[in-house]
């Protein structure tokens, strides 16, 4: 009885860390496997302990090349796209205009829209313009894809946003520029992040509509595809690895930050 009084009280917090175990699976097993020296081309069974791959991590052609380049597109995807994004939710929450409901609506087509429909689509467009695909139609594609989420992130801070700290900062003599930069940006600023971060994951991470519109280029995600073909080598869980580790040092650090501030406003 003691037993089954203490799961009902700690319900939630047990099935929370086994959801987040099982999330965290797959990376504990690429992280597993970047210290593997496997016997053979593919490295899907654990055969001897070693850092030989952590010691190379470019020692297999091509992956580096890739991983620049997918890093490449994604920062310039996400800056377009949070450029462009934070402009659209401004203008979807503050203006009214014609045809608001439906640009609204179509705003939310590419992330409802299948990832394969959207690929052949934008294919389909840069042939008949008659464009080279390779590093600026993936660009492209991607920024469009993307846009979307930042345009959600963002409208959704807007909304949250007190319209009277803007009139109070008016009020204060301060001009519209001046208004934004320190009234209206700094507040925005959470949505306008979240929207960036979450661009450059999908930007980073695509595989799909990159492999529709990429032509000869070979991208990260692509070039883990095509050595899946042959034989993963080591290096790839090296990388995945590496990446983990920087995305979790990145929610500590904003974790840090968030309660550094709360602690200075209390």
């Amino acid at each position: 009885m003691f037993f089954v009084n203490w799961l009902k009280r700690h319900f939630v917090v047990i099935a929370g860390l086994i959801t987040l175990s099982y999330l965290l699976l797959p990376n504990i097993v690429v992280t597993v496997f970047s210290f593997n020296k496997p016997k053979g081309r593919f490295n899907y069974t654990w055969q001897q302990f070693s850092t030989d791959a952590w010691k190379d991590p470019c020692g297999v052609s091509g992956l580096c090349g890739s991983l620049s380049l997918s890093l490449q597109i994604a920062v310039w995807a996400t800056l377009g796209a949070t450029v462009l994004g934070t402009m659209i939710a401004f203008a979807l929450v503050r203006y009214r205009f014609r045809a608001r409901g439906a640009v609204n609506s179509l705003i939310f087509m590419p992330m409802a829209m299948p990832e394969v429909v959207m690929a052949a689509s934008l294919l389909t467009l840069f042939l008949n313009l008659g464009a080279q695909l390779g590093f600026w139609t993936i660009l492209i594609a991607h920024i469009m894809f993307c846009l979307s989420f930042v345009v959600t992130a963002v409208k959704a801070r807007v909304m949250s946003m007190d319209p009277r700290l803007e009139e109070a900062a008016r009020d204060l003599y301060a001009g519209p520029a001046q208004t934004f930069v320190r009234v209206t940006l700094p507040i925005a600023a959470p949505g306008i992040a979240a929207g960036a971060l979450l661009a450059f994951a999908l930007s980073f991470d695509d595989f799909i509509i990159t492999n529709f519109n990429a032509g000869s280029t070979v991208t990260f995600p692509m070039f883990v595809w095509g050595s899946a073909q042959r034989g993963t080598p080591v290096q790839i869980n090296v990388i995945g690895t590496a990446m983990f580790l920087v995305a979790v040092l990145l929610v500590l650090f904003s974790m840090v930050i968030g309660n550094r501030r709360h602690k200075q406003k209390a």
